[in-house]
């Protein structure tokens, strides 16, 4: 039978709606670059504006952007569409759900892509996934969760047949995120805290969703009980001002900062004693297991997948969502107890690095799109790996 081999890389279309600091698109830029070049060979479509990300990786791979008008725009499919055809594109991925994912496999279906699929990263309001992009189920070989239960989300909630759900979590660079204490002073100094002060941060963006309003109420209180304590927000969104106003209202003063967007953030996160999470809801952050990579313990909320990485007593707390008591409880503990917080940390840079690692995301990626195209093609693949479904996934059927 002819291969892979005979016939070069695969040409893998990301299409999304563009490309901020953000975790969904800072996890696409590390698979994109790690995806082999022998094998593949991917491009990013922003609907949108490119992006600062985008703009990173237009140095790198095609980054096309701009192709929407507005947010029924009837004519996308078509551009498209017509994009698909000139590049040869041979599977495409939604990132995230909403627009960019109905018009996306849309344009697909239209181009005659072999390989159409979605990844998705939430689990609800602001990224439902909606009537409209169940319609397009049936033109759609693979849903892509980023862990296990939000695998299983995807099929009970989202009501996506079992047989196109597959699982590939989440990942990180182990080798970036990594502590690193000569950071830890020199940015310290940079930022006016003391080399003995416990700090508490969080890494979001300043929207609704995020809730770092909890944040903010509980920094007031551990403050009564930890006076020392400063608070980071790294971030930015339209929540801003309403946040820097609760904070002045909450009289938090120099205890907290507003850092804004960084591109540090690797080497930031070695400041923290502790990262809180505050958010409505989530599936698989990012945040999160770059800062258990950097040795980090973490405060968050029982929701979505986060039960998966933050082990209760181990590699942090949980707290239910939306409950600021026991939040105050378990950073003030944390903050008071750096014998404690300093294990729990290293029991969280085992537990990435063995099972939440960017080469083992990557070669998620890379199996499901192989398999699913030589399935659809009749094409050998590259190797004996090639196109096995991923481990995690929860459903048990192989592509076809």
């Amino acid at each position: 039978m002819p291969s892979l081999s005979d016939r070069g890389p695969l040409k893998i279309l990301f299409i999304i709606t563009s490309m901020p600091v953000g975790g969904a698109e800072v996890l696409l830029m590390n698979l994109v670059r790690r995806m082999d070049r022998t094998k593949f060979a991917p491009e990013i479509c922003c609907l949108k504006e490119m992006g600062p990300l985008g703009e990173e990786l237009s140095a790198e791979i095609p980054v096309h952007h701009d192709l929407i008008g507005w947010k029924w725009d009837p004519t996308i499919p078509f551009r498209l569409a017509s994009l698909m055809r000139e590049r040869k594109i041979d599977a495409v991925v939604t990132v995230g759900a909403g627009d960019k994912m109905f018009w996306g496999r849309l344009g697909a279906w239209w181009a005659g892509v072999p390989v159409i699929t979605s990844a998705l990263h939430s689990t609800g309001w602001p990224d439902g996934v909606g009537t409209f992009n169940r319609w397009l189920t049936g033109i759609t070989d693979a849903f892509i969760g980023c862990a296990s239960e939000h695998g299983r989300f995807l099929i009970d909630e989202e009501r996506f047949p079992e047989n196109k759900v597959y699982v590939i979590p989440n990942g990180v660079d182990t080798d970036r995120f990594v502590a690193r204490p000569s950071a830890n002073l020199r940015l310290r100094a940079e930022l006016g805290i003391a080399s003995s002060a416990p700090v508490c941060g969080i890494v979001a963006a300043l929207r609704p969703e995020k809730n770092h309003e909890l944040f903010l109420r509980m920094a007031a209180q551990v403050s009564q009980r930890v006076p020392e304590a400063v608070f980071l927000i790294v971030g930015d969104g339209p929540e801003r001002p309403a946040l820097e106003a609760l904070t002045a209202e909450l009289k938090l003063g120099d205890s907290v900062r507003f850092l804004g967007t960084r591109s540090d953030v690797a080497e930031l996160l070695s400041v923290l004693n502790v990262f809180a999470l505050t958010s409505h809801m989530e599936a698989n952050p990012v945040s999160i297991l770059e800062a258990m990579a950097t040795e980090v313990p973490v405060v968050a909320p029982r929701v979505g997948s986060i039960p998966e990485s933050v082990r209760e007593g181990k590699t942090g707390y949980l707290y239910e969502v939306g409950q600021l008591d026991p939040l105050v409880d378990q950073v003030a503990r944390l903050l008071g107890d750096p014998l404690l917080a300093k294990a729990m940390g290293e029991c969280g840079r085992y537990r990435v690095v063995e099972e939440w690692s960017l080469d083992r995301m990557v070669d998620g990626y890379e199996q499901l799109l192989e398999g699913l195209f030589c399935a659809k093609t009749g094409l050998e693949p590259h190797g004996k790996s090639g196109g096995k479904r991923p481990a995690e996934s929860p459903a048990a059927a192989s592509p076809r």
